[in-house]
């Protein structure tokens, strides 16, 4: 038997199967120590697991092997099927348990030592044997759920740790551990219900991994002689999770859509003592009960604000948990549009001040929400305006007033493969979390010297060096001690759909902040920074590819760039054409497409358990009167859906923005959808509101009751923005002229247009001047 050591965690799987059971052998990173997982096949409606407390060697793991064959010699003994890497979990339609498992990974990066891998393939086992096999094994309805969950495709933005909590940022790893049934609990943990079962027979999580789906990114970079590693973080929330536009604000609970953590992490990547800095920020919808109903003639569909909360409760529990989570102060910036000529996004904007006004007087002032409106559209359109200045003056402030995460960490005290990695941070030393092995593999390396500037965006201060040396230590010197520091609250952003302006204000905010974390790691003499520098366009890149990701996620789509494009110089007719056909991809996932991809994240999140007699997705009833999962949508799924699924292999990276073009057999229906000569547009801003697991119907005729047609007139907003922590009248000094940190392109202004002052409008071939006006204005279109 194994030494009594201490029990680390399992990292590799090899399953067996015998006629009555299934064996699972895990083993830890150096196959030192095995243990062994029983799962009965005899009870198919019941999930039956046993799991021996016993550790054992390699040697006596291979005996008991041999023993297990010999028992089950009589019906046939014990075969190998597969090595695996983790258990996705267990889930049940109308017949048989199934379980899901990866059965290959890649690594991605590391942390500290701890690898991080992406799921590249995955398989899906009945548990029960064919002789026990329930009557509705075979049946219809068993089979379209099977295939519902399989367009889950796991090998797409899922990611995963065995030995480190990638599930939590590192301030809380370190300050707020936490261990097995707690980490699976959190809001980012994607397949907490498909692990709840062996979780509650075993009391364990050893057996399992914590899917994250979102995005993780990591390079190595040189600054001023000193190798860092960068690391990019979004962990999108599994509460109120779906696509576009059938998951849109607040829910009951305080929860909202397209809610996603952003952690930017830097730490220097050498042997011993080393410096670790992380900073968090937030997107999510805006906390109001609002949606916008799915239309195949409508490409931007009216924005529905319904009357279900008066006194904004849903609203008021959002920024409760938001405080719960990061602590005071909640700074909220709010980039939706200010004024309009047909009142959409301006509708909410006025609601969600409301809303923060009313919040705030009921809070003592030290926990007042602090905001700024700001529009970034109408920025964007300014020629004078430098949207992208601005918004690093934002920033800039926001950081000022949360600060970010800091830390030492001494290689003495490492607790090398231990899955507890959590240190004090009430002393300024001694902090131990990581290995001394080298975290560079399968990253890249960019050499950046000295390409943070002494100028700052946002005027005189050094706040940002509160407890922080400002010695640069040499390379070969003993590092100088600090003391920690922690993030206190958050900036939480939002537009309309958090993907394509939200994405450049985090950028923004990311950027701000990375030049603080490297001068607290002593990698650069000031924290200031340069728009223009080599390091920023690196930092830029990572948060585009972030943005294409988290867009193709919720949206369909590749965010809209077209400020990061305008940045790099590229022609503003080139510019126009990629955002027309990212609008026009974005349109056909959420008409065609997002009602059968909702069906299977509420199937693999749980919303979705199917039972005998209960109506399933594709039947009318189970979605408020629509058969969303026709013939019809099945086909058109199947066919425009990834070539992966949950039984599939891939070699891409998490990280590509891969074949986003859709081919033009998928259009061939759309111009018979788009001749309705009947169709009307009518702008209907309140109606009740759906349950949050249905299915919005396409069309809608609102009861009259319920209606309330908000006013447009914003008296309370004369320009651009509005605040309660920022001065307008300072910030918008920024909107005239260049400043000395750099400055972006106007991606209104042509780049290369001979002089003439004149830039060409975009007609691509076949398309009529009123199908581009329906792209533009987004009002129903025929022919």
């Amino acid at each position: 038997m194994a030494p009594p050591e201490v029990d680390s965690c399992l990292e590799s799987f090899e399953l067996y199967e015998a006629e009555s059971k299934f064996y699972i052998f895990g083993t830890n990173a150096d196959k030192t120590l095995w243990r062994l997982l029983k799962i009965d096949r005899m009870e198919p409606s019941q999930l039956s697991i046993d799991e021996d407390c016993t550790m054992y060697s390699r040697t006596e793991y291979l005996d008991l092997l041999k023993v297990l064959d010999e028992q089950h010699r009589s019906t046939g003994g014990v075969s190998f099927v597969t090595n695996c890497c983790g258990i996705i979990g267990f889930i049940k339609f109308l017949g048989p348990y199934y379980m899901l498992i990866i059965t290959e990974q890649r690594k991605i990066g590391a942390m500290f030592g701890h690898p991080v891998y992406q799921v590249t393939k995955t398989a899906m086992i009945e548990v029960s044997n064919s002789k026990m096999r329930p009557a509705l094994f075979n049946s219809k309805d068993e089979n379209r759920y099977k295939k519902l969950l399989q367009t889950i495709d796991l090998r797409k933005d899922f990611f995963f740790s065995h030995s480190y909590h990638i599930m939590r940022s590192i301030q809380k790893n370190f300050g707020d551990p936490k261990e097995g049934w707690d980490l699976y609990d959190s809001m980012f943990v994607w397949n907490e219900y498909l692990t709840r079962g062996i979780r509650n027979v075993l009391k364990s999580t050893r057996w399992t991994v914590a899917l994250v789906y979102g995005f993780f990114k990591q390079d190595k970079v040189t600054v001023s002689g000193k190798d860092i590693m960068l690391t990019l973080i979004a962990r999108r929330s599994r509460h109120y999770a779906g696509t576009r536009y059938l998951k849109r604000g607040v829910n009951e609970e305080g929860r909202v859509a397209n809610d996603v953590e952003t952690e930017q992490i830097v730490f220097e990547d050498k042997l011993g003592p080393r410096q670790i800095s992380s900073v968090v920020q937030n997107r999510g919808s805006i906390p109001l009960f609002w949606s916008q109903e799915t239309s195949k003639l409508n490409i931007k569909p009216d924005i529905i604000l319904h009357e279900k909360d008066n006194n904004y409760e849903a609203t008021r529990l959002h920024f409760e948990n938001l405080r719960t989570r990061y602590g005071n102060p909640i700074i909220i910036l709010n980039l939706i549009k200010t004024r309009e000529r047909r009142p959409r996004e301006s509708t909410l904007r006025q609601e969600f001040d409301k809303a923060i006004k009313i919040i705030n007087n009921g809070l003592p002032g030290e926990n007042h929400l602090k905001f700024l409106h700001w529009d970034l559209s109408k920025s964007t359109q300014s020629k004078t305006t430098n949207a992208l200045q601005v918004l690093m003056k934002v920033a800039c402030e926001a950081l000022n007033l949360t600060e970010f995460f800091y830390c030492q960490i001494s290689s003495a005290q490492t607790p090398g493969s231990s899955h507890n990695l959590h240190v004090p941070l009430k002393n300024g030393s001694g902090l131990s979390v990581c290995d001394d092995n080298n975290d560079g593999d399968n990253v890249g390396s960019i050499n950046y010297n000295n390409d943070i500037s002494q100028e700052d965006t946002r005027g005189s201060s050094d706040a940002s060096t509160n407890g922080i040396s400002e010695d640069v230590a040499s390379n070969n010197g003993p590092m100088p001690v600090k003391p920690p520091k922690l993030q206190k609250g958050v900036l939480r952003t939002n537009c309309i759909d958090c993907l394509d302006r939200t994405n450049v204000a985090q950028y923004a905010y990311g950027l701000a902040s990375l030049g603080h974390q490297l001068h607290a790691l002593g990698s650069v003499e000031s924290p200031e920074h340069d728009l223009d520098s080599p390091l920023a366009h690196h930092l830029m890149h990572f948060y585009e590819r972030m943005g294409d990701t988290l867009a193709l996620q919720y949206g369909g789509s590749a965010a809209h760039n077209k400020i990061f494009s305008a940045k790099r110089g590229h022609l503003k007719f080139a510019i126009q054409s990629q955002e027309f056909f990212r609008t026009l991809q974005r349109y056909y996932s959420n008409a065609y497409m997002d009602a059968y991809k909702q069906a299977a994240i509420n199937l693999f999140l749980g919303h979705c358990q199917p039972h005998q007699g209960k109506s399933a997705p594709w039947e009318p009833e189970s979605v408020a009167g629509e058969n969303v999962l026709d013939d019809n949508t099945s086909k058109l799924m199947k066919r425009a859906k990834s070539d992966g699924s949950i039984l599939q292999k891939s070699n891409t990276s998490m990280s590509s923005n891969g074949q986003n073009g859709i081919s033009t057999s998928e259009f061939s229906g759309l111009k018979k959808d788009l001749q309705s000569p009947n169709c009307r547009s009518d702008t209907v801003h309140v109606v009740s509101r759906t349950s949050d697991n249905a299915v919005l119907k396409s069309s809608y005729t609102p009861t009259v009751s319920h209606i309330k047609y908000a006013s447009c007139e914003l008296g309370y907003c004369s320009g651009s923005g509005d605040s309660n922590f920022l001065n307008l009248d300072w910030l918008s000094a920024s909107e005239n002229g260049r400043t000395r940190a750099g400055s972006t392109p106007d991606v209104n202004v042509p780049t290369n247009n001979g002089g003439s002052g004149h830039v060409p409008e975009i007609q691509p071939r076949g398309l009529s001047e009123n199908f581009m006006q329906w792209v533009d204005e987004g009002e129903v279109f025929w022919y």
